[in-house]
């Protein structure tokens, strides 16, 4: 089966559903996206590693790189290999000592784990065929159909929530979330100061 190479394009989060976040893969170098729904931690593990924020303590995916990596053991690939009743299946394409092995994995754990251990996201043609989405479609209206929103603009109101804060005072208080480990929080500041410098 052929296999095309994944990237990470976005990651958002629903107001109304607790802990519900839409990962989004796209194709290396075409259109078509995958918008796979996940959890918060493993959102809020994506997205730690994506911005190379540093935790107070190791996360459980930081955990595994070191156990792994101790027992010398490196992650080669991610693929993901089925889509059955709207959920994603993959495989750990594992190494060690020149044997592969392969191991089941949730999505979203085997994203967080890709990018910790820098290997590559694939997944088989056909689930691309059968679950993806062409850039030209609105990624919100897919979205919505998997994740449902709230009435409020979620981005009104988390503009609403830092508007009094000066973009220095929210780096401070995105250290201070870090440091506390509320990477939910830190997920929402680290949004914010974007959307700011992007002004």
């Amino acid at each position: 089966m052929k296999k095309l190479k994944m990237e990470i394009i976005a990651m958002s989060y629903s107001q109304s559903q607790s802990g519900a976040y839409a990962l989004i893969l796209g194709v290396e170098g075409l259109s078509r996206r995958l918008p796979i729904i996940i959890g918060g931690y493993e959102a809020q593990a994506i997205a730690i590693e994506l911005e190379k924020m540093k935790p107070a303590r190791p996360l459980t995916h930081d955990l595994f790189k070191t156990f792994a990596r101790y027992y010398e053991i490196n992650i080669v690939e991610v693929l993901i290999n089925k889509f059955e009743e709207g959920i994603f299946f993959s495989k750990l394409v594992c190494e060690k000592d020149g044997k592969i092995t392969e191991i089941d994995s949730r999505t979203s754990d085997a994203v967080a784990l890709a990018l910790r251990f820098g290997c590559p996201i694939y997944a088989l043609e056909s689930i691309v065929d059968e679950a993806g989405i062409t850039m030209e479609d609105s990624v919100e209206e897919h979205l919505h159909d998997l994740v449902e929103e709230d009435d409020e603009d979620p981005s009104d109101e988390d503009v609403s929530a830092y508007e009094e804060f000066l973009l220095d005072e929210l780096e401070q208080k995105l250290k201070k979330a870090i440091q506390e480990e509320n990477y939910e929080e830190a997920s929402r500041l680290r949004d914010e100061i974007k959307r700011r410098k992007k002004k």
